[in-house]
């Protein structure tokens, strides 16, 4: 016994061995055919969305086609509106323009239907009649069918005559169905379709399908259904194939072993829906039940109001390729190998995880170093905006004085020297008088100039005080623009300092030019106030109001300025529009607690 236990454990390490062996096998053959299933299923879902998107692809062409060939009869029915005189060889011309068979081959006519009284069906037939000459190829006219009716619609006109001749002379009218879509199209204005296809010989799935529009009198109005029906001339009609417009359509979007197959509107009482047959690419007729080994959809077609439908079939095995056959084994082997490799995999993934969350931490801590850096750029920047500003207005204070200091002084001199050589050749040199006095006048006019200039870049006024320079602009304004401006103030000067006076004066300037340019308003009142340590002014005017298109337009910095300057000292800034319209610009500051400005050598040392 001691002996036979060696061999029997060998055995049962064998019998171990083997079922493992077939218990990883078992589970790889399950997850391979669950492979190989998920991924037929897959396949025949792209086919199937391949077969969809093939078919929406001709629905959407069957449907572009159709709105050529219904603008090809508003066009038509606006030609004839636009004429005078309806006659056979315009019509002729224009109909050969189209050249239908070439550009609109579904084409098979079109036609022109005259609206008479029973009053004037004599007269109609008896013109018809002699005019025989002027139409050359129409029949002897005569209205058919026979029988006396209150009104007619006959078609006088059609082109291309061949084959259609016997049309000439039809009242479209003699059918209540059809006097009704007449009647329907005239009142409305719009197309109108009696929607009963018409077939065509030789085939008894190629039908044909007409369609109408009114048309009215040149120069009469339109607006109401009386006035429609008092310029109501006729009916402009095409017919057209449906066998060649769907064939049409098809040579647009071509589509492999796919049949097609069109129905129209199911006739009242229908009970064997989609509806009539209209087309069908084998020329059978089919069942209505989807075969099992089909991909199958129906998708409706608008045609003039009419819910048209068309019906897609193919057969599944011609939508696949022939690496498709075998890629489900493919799969199938994948999903075989894939189970030994299913730790590596996880393995992988574990690995890649770490590695990413170790990347979006690096990149977490850039982003906040670039945000820090981005902030001092900006407070830099801000500085540098500042430190621009004060360095421009002293530049304009100095230009300002140096002006009038040297300028204004030169000017005057000049002009008294001129005055008095006016004075000293008014009696004896009359001509030399009148040049001094044009020179006198022309200094006076630079003299003012310069006093613009001045007031341009820095108004004297402001050595005043800030409320001496609010109130000389807004005269400066009502003088300019003849708008009623109301000025209230509260408070005195002091405490206020030349950079925040500066700065208030352009905010006024601002607000002031933008109501000019763009509020059109008859009213402003400014509001300044200084109370407690703290500046205020209010800019309200009465005009149409802040819109934010303007308020973010390109290139429009004004608004911006405003709120800049009022952040440069630390105050606020509020832009908004007024309930009854118009804007209100307010801005403060606290005066007792300004910042000091940045000399150019504190600047230069940041």
């Amino acid at each position: 016994m001691l002996l036979m236990r060696p061999r029997q454990l060998g055995k049962r390490f064998a019998a171990a061995g083997r079922q493992f062996w077939w218990n990883a096998l078992l589970l790889s053959l399950a997850i391979g055919a669950v492979f190989y299933a998920l991924m037929a299923n897959s396949i025949e879902s792209e086919a199937r969305e391949r077969f969809r998107h093939q078919a929406r692809n001709t629905q959407h062409s069957i449907a572009s086609v159709l709105k050529t060939y219904i603008e090809v009869l508003r066009g038509t029915a606006s030609y004839l509106q636009a004429v005078d005189h309806i006659t056979a060889d315009g019509f002729h011309r224009y109909v050969e323009g189209l050249n239908l068979p070439r550009n609109f081959p579904a084409i098979d006519t079109i036609n022109f239907a005259t609206f008479i009284r029973e009053s004037e069906r004599d007269i109609l037939e008896q013109h018809l009649q002699h005019a025989a000459g002027e139409r050359p190829g129409y029949p002897p006219f005569r209205i058919k069918p026979e029988g006396k009716r209150r009104s007619y619609t006959v078609i006088t006109l059609i082109d291309p005559l061949d084959g259609f001749s016997d049309r000439v002379g039809l009242d479209l009218a003699a059918r209540p169905a059809g006097a009704a879509a007449l009647d329907a199209a005239r009142d409305s204005g719009e197309m109108s379709s009696s929607g009963r296809p018409v077939a065509v010989p030789g085939s008894p799935y190629h039908v044909g399908m007409p369609l109408r529009m009114a048309v009215y009198r040149k120069g009469m109005p339109t607006a109401t259904v009386a006035q429609r029906r008092t310029a109501y001339v006729g009916s402009i009609g095409i017919g057209f194939s449906v066998q060649r417009l769907v064939q049409t359509a098809l040579d647009e979007t071509p589509m492999q072993d796919i049949r097609v197959t069109l129905y129209g509107s199911p006739d009242e009482g229908d009970v064997h829906p989609p509806g009539r047959l209209l087309f069908d690419t084998k020329d059978i007729n089919v069942g209505a039940a989807p075969s099992p080994d089909h991909f199958d959809i129906l998708l409706p077609v608008n045609f003039n109001g009419s819910n048209w439908q068309a019906r897609f079939s193919a057969p599944k095995q011609a939508l696949y390729s022939r690496f498709d056959a075998y890629l489900p084994w493919f799969a199938a082997l994948m999903g075989f190998a894939g189970t030994m490799l299913i730790y590596a995999l996880f393995h992988a993934l574990s690995s890649a995880r770490k590695r990413a969350v170790k990347m979006a931490r690096a990149m977490t801590r850039e982003l906040r170093d670039s945000q820090v850096k981005l902030q001092l750029s900006h407070q830099r920047l801000r500085r540098l905006a500042a430190h621009a500003e004060q360095i421009k207005e002293e530049e304009r204070k100095r230009i300002a004085r140096e002006i009038h200091d040297d300028l204004g002084q030169n000017l005057l001199a000049l002009r008294i020297e001129a005055d008095i050589l006016a004075n000293r050749t008014a009696l004896r040199h009359p001509r030399l008088h009148e040049r001094a006095r044009a020179t006198v006048k022309q200094i006076d006019e630079t003299i003012r100039s310069v006093r613009t200039i001045i007031n341009d870049l820095r108004p004297t006024v402001l050595d005043l005080g800030l409320h001496a320079a609010v109130e000389w602009q807004i005269a400066q304004f009502r003088q300019r623009t003849g708008i009623t401006c109301e000025l209230v103030e509260h408070g005195g000067d002091t405490g206020i300092d030349d950079r925040c006076a500066v700065a208030f004066f352009r905010v006024l300037q601002e607000s002031l030019s933008n109501i000019q340019q763009h509020a059109r308003a008859s009213l402003v009142r400014v509001e300044l106030t200084h109370m407690q340590g703290t500046l205020r002014m209010a800019i309200a005017d009465n005009g149409i109001g802040l819109h934010d298109s303007s308020r973010n337009k390109t290139g429009s910095f004004g608004l911006v300025g405003i709120e800049e300057r009022m952040s440069l000292l630390g105050g606020q800034c509020t832009i908004a529009g007024m309930p009854r319209g118009g804007t209100i610009v307010t801005v403060s500051v606290a005066v007792a607690h300004l910042a000091p400005a940045l000399a150019l050598g504190e600047f230069v040392t940041r």
